[in-house]
């Protein structure tokens, strides 16, 4: 008996390769417009922040969120909704804008008062921060056209929008992230601006 079930298996599992070996493959024809199959393959990944501890800063935190995705296909920063837990936390304190990323797409801003109290643009403050979250670092020195150049480029500077090269790594990171050959966000380092 224990010989015969082993047997029955064999041979059921033969016939089915041999009647698979002398057919053709046929695939089924897709029902998905080639559109979509383009619009699937760059899904941007989501990230949810929470505002709701940003007080005077929480349109500047919303604008600068619309700036990210205004800019690069490969993420979207969406507000939390009621009841959730967010990737990122936007605080409001009385020290200097800072940055405390846990994994990339996640961490925790502060939105500083002391720069603001100094004539940093809080739109620019809040974009460059979100900028830390989403794995790009500090290039100060730097030009007002360089959003990671954060305070050194002056309070005269307002431009709140990332650079060619910033939106590129960007989009590098999450690709890399899918892939899993990088694109990690530095854990547990606290970038002070």
């Amino acid at each position: 008996m224990h010989v015969r079930k082993p047997t029955i298996g064999l041979a059921a599992v033969l016939t089915v390769t041999f009647s698979l070996m002398g057919g053709q493959a046929v695939a089924a024809p897709s029902t998905t417009a080639p559109s979509e199959v383009a619009d699937s393959a760059v899904a941007a990944r989501v990230f949810t922040y929470d505002a709701s501890g940003s007080a005077e800063f929480k349109s500047a935190v919303d604008r600068g969120a619309a700036i990210w995705n205004e800019s690069v296909d490969a993420v979207e920063l969406r507000p939390v909704a009621t009841g959730q837990r967010a990737n990122i936390r936007v605080l409001a304190d009385n020290g200097w804008p800072r940055a405390l990323p846990t994994t990339l797409g996640n961490g925790t801003v502060y939105i500083g008062r002391q720069a603001v109290d100094q004539g940093y643009n809080t739109i620019r403050i809040s974009s460059h921060e979100l900028g830390h979250i989403l794995g790009l670092p500090d290039r100060k020195p730097g030009p007002c056209s360089s959003l990671m150049s954060g305070s050194t480029a002056g309070t005269a500077c307002t431009n709140p929008y990332p650079d060619t090269a910033e939106k590129a790594e960007v989009e590098d990171n999450f690709s890399s992230a899918l892939a899993g050959t990088g694109g990690a966000a530095r854990s547990g380092v606290v970038i002070v601006d």
